[in-house]
């Protein structure tokens, strides 16, 4: 596979193939600027789950190179499969620690469930699209 391709599943319109990397690039790379930048609520986050600063940090560097991976073609399952895990551990800490599905915001109110809901959208897409991109992860290949 060309590296450097503009698509990298030929099977799908063009429009959805770059549609279902964009999305979950985009807000995997939206929520960056919070992490590197140690804005409050970030930093309250990572401290409620005993991962501040390290754990703050070093997701938002993998999220970085998964956003990244998704917009190259021939990586775009790659990807997919490292912003699937990284949901999955987001999902889990939501759910199963005091964060919560609400996070408690700095000013006393709540985020209403939306960086859980954001959390459940990009591993739903980024299951699609191990799935529709998985000739290109090594091992997988055409076993899934």
């Amino acid at each position: 596979m060309n590296l450097f391709q503009l698509r990298s599943n030929p099977t799908l319109p063009a429009w959805l193939d770059w549609g279902l990397r964009i999305l979950p690039a985009v807000l995997l790379m939206q929520s960056l600027y919070f992490k590197f930048t140690a804005q409050p609520v970030s930093v309250q986050l990572f401290t409620t789950i005993g991962m501040e600063p390290w754990g703050r940090i070093g997701i938002g560097v993998q999220e970085l190179i998964v956003g990244i991976l998704y917009l190259i073609p021939a990586f775009a399952g790659l990807g997919a499969l490292g912003a699937a895990g990284l949901m999955a551990g987001a999902i889990g800490f939501h759910l199963f620690t005091p964060l919560g599905i609400a996070i408690a915001l700095p000013d006393g109110g709540t985020d209403g469930g939306e960086l859980f809901g954001m959390a459940v959208l990009i591993f739903v897409l980024s299951l699609a699209n191990v799935y529709f991109h998985r000739r290109t992860i090594p091992i997988i290949g055409n076993r899934l």
